[in-house]
């Protein structure tokens, strides 16, 4: 029996596959590449011209048709209709029908959607890491300011939930600065990977035409063209570099924000949040919630999520063009940054804003001894005692002063002289005055005056070496700013002047 030759009558696009995947795909388009979009056809026209690939007049009568559609098209307003498959051969389509098919169908001569696709992913991206490290140095900015402010300001410092010791609120702060200095180094090491141009990469191995690379690359404000064509359409270490910047540095600012949860508890109680940062109960008169806090963790969380949610897409994915790092992932990937601007502004002004409540830290230093190492360290410099022996003594002192809920530069020298004779046989030659100084607060941070600690020449040493980082990433980032606008200044430039164009 003769078998029936297979005849498909479908319609494209089908209308399930229009509504559920062309639609959105166009939206997203429209939403974040229509002007970066124009920007490369701009830049390309202008470098076919250049290479004699196109004639004068061909390229100018494009220009012209190019410049219309900007001018009478606003891409807000378009609505996919699937009269074509999205928002390349829409642009294509008016181009033929002022141009007609020929002419209108050279622009893209020697490209293809794949090296235009992910040289508008990093045009976005681009942005949005420029926009986010401007935010982040902001925030450096403020906490170096706080911290220099604050280098004198007693905190009790925490290990293990339980009270430890006690430091400045500067030297705390500069423990975040530091940790912000690299989160913000790595974004700007990923910038540097996204600042390499796919164009000219074609398909996948670039183009039998004499196209210049490194023009496109010039004209679109990137460092340079990305070397390999391969590359180009299937490396996506890009995106997954900016994103685990990203993720890194939220899951590290979810720490400190811990902190200031804890620290503004009622029974802790060593920061306070201004009332213009906190909101009152709907029932308990005597409730201050600082709930800012509470928006910047979940704030953070959002946006590590959606920052790790970036990296696992990615996962497993063909080493090759595909859909999967494109168009509707690069969209998802977006609302990070969106969330984490949030984040950022948020933590300026309450790292602006709050203060220490320094009566409740000198009552939580009192009741908790955080100060008695000191003491073990001074019985070994001027006692001669073993660390060991000094640590008994001290630890003896501690407890006594706990289970009476004294003041240990008050109540402490007298279980301390008793201590000592017990344990070593003789007096100390410590005297009461001296030892009320030896277990202050004051002189415990005083003393630990070392590289990298609270005392005042190592914490003004530190704060000045943060702001000379600060400085440096601040040029980096102030670079690929004024790159970009040059690009776009030369390619305005650059379009304005080919033959037969009306700018």
């Amino acid at each position: 029996m003769a078998k029936t030759p297979y005849t498909d009558h479908s319609t494209f696009p089908d209308p399930v596959y229009k509504n559920t995947v062309l639609g959105p795909l166009f939206d997203g388009a429209r939403d974040h590449f229509a002007h970066d979009f124009q920007r490369i056809d701009r830049a390309h026209l202008v470098m076919l011209r250049e290479q004699k690939i196109l004639g004068d007049d061909q390229a100018g009568k494009i220009a012209n048709a190019l410049m219309a559609i900007e001018q009478e098209i606003d891409p807000a307003t378009l609505v996919y209709t699937g009269e074509v498959e999205d928002f390349f051969f829409l642009i294509e389509k008016e181009l033929k029908t002022r141009l007609g098919a020929d002419l209108g169908g050279r622009l893209h001569t020697a490209r293809s959607r794949n090296d235009i696709d992910h040289t508008l992913f990093k045009l976005q991206l681009r942005s949005k890491i420029t926009g986010l490290l401007g935010k982040i140095l902001t925030l450096l900015e403020t906490a170096i300011n706080k911290a220099e402010a604050e280098k004198d300001t007693l905190i009790v410092a925490y290990t293990h939930g339980q009270p430890a010791q006690p430091t400045s609120f500067g030297h705390y702060l500069s423990a975040l600065i530091e940790v912000l200095l690299r989160d913000a180094k790595r974004l700007l090491d990923a910038l540097a990977t996204v600042n390499l141009s796919p164009m000219g990469a074609a398909a996948i191995t670039t183009s039998g035409f004499n196209i210049d690379r490194h023009r496109m690359a010039e004209l679109l404000g990137f460092d340079a063209p990305l070397r390999n064509s391969y590359s180009c359409i299937a490396a996506i270490d890009y995106v997954s570099g900016t994103y685990g910047a990203i993720e890194l540095l939220f899951l590290h600012l979810g720490r400190p924000i811990q902190d200031f949860q804890f620290w503004s508890s009622f029974e802790v109680g060593q920061l306070y949040v201004p009332n213009a940062l906190v909101q009152i109960s709907s029932i308990m008169p005597q409730k201050r919630n600082p709930v800012p806090i509470e928006h910047m963790r979940l704030l953070a969380s959002q946006t590590f999520a959606r920052a790790r949610g970036m990296i696992e897409i990615m996962h497993n994915t063909p080493f090759t063009d595909m859909n999967d790092s494109e168009g509707e992932t690069q969209a998802f990937g977006y609302q990070a940054f969106t969330t984490a601007g949030r984040v950022i502004d948020l933590m300026t002004s309450f790292v602006s804003a709050v203060q220490i409540n320094e009566d409740k830290v000198s009552e939580n230093i009192r009741k908790s001894c955080i100060t008695i190492t000191e003491l073990a360290d001074d019985l070994v410099r001027n006692e001669g005692l073993s660390f060991r022996e000094a640590h008994e003594i001290a630890a003896h002192v501690a407890k006594t002063i706990v289970a009476m809920n004294g003041d240990l530069t008050i109540d402490g020298y007298a279980p301390f002289k008793q201590a000592f004779v017990q344990s070593t046989g003789r007096e100390t030659k410590m005297d009461a005055e001296r030892f009320a100084s030896v277990v202050s607060a004051r002189h415990f941070v005083a003393v630990r005056d070392r590289f990298g600690g609270p005392g005042d020449t190592a914490i003004t040493e530190a704060l000045a070496c943060y702001r000379d980082t600060l400085s440096n990433l601040r040029a980096g980032l102030s670079a690929y700013i004024k790159r970009a606008k040059d690009a776009d200044n030369l390619l305005q430039s650059e379009f304005n002047a080919l033959p037969g164009a009306s700018a």
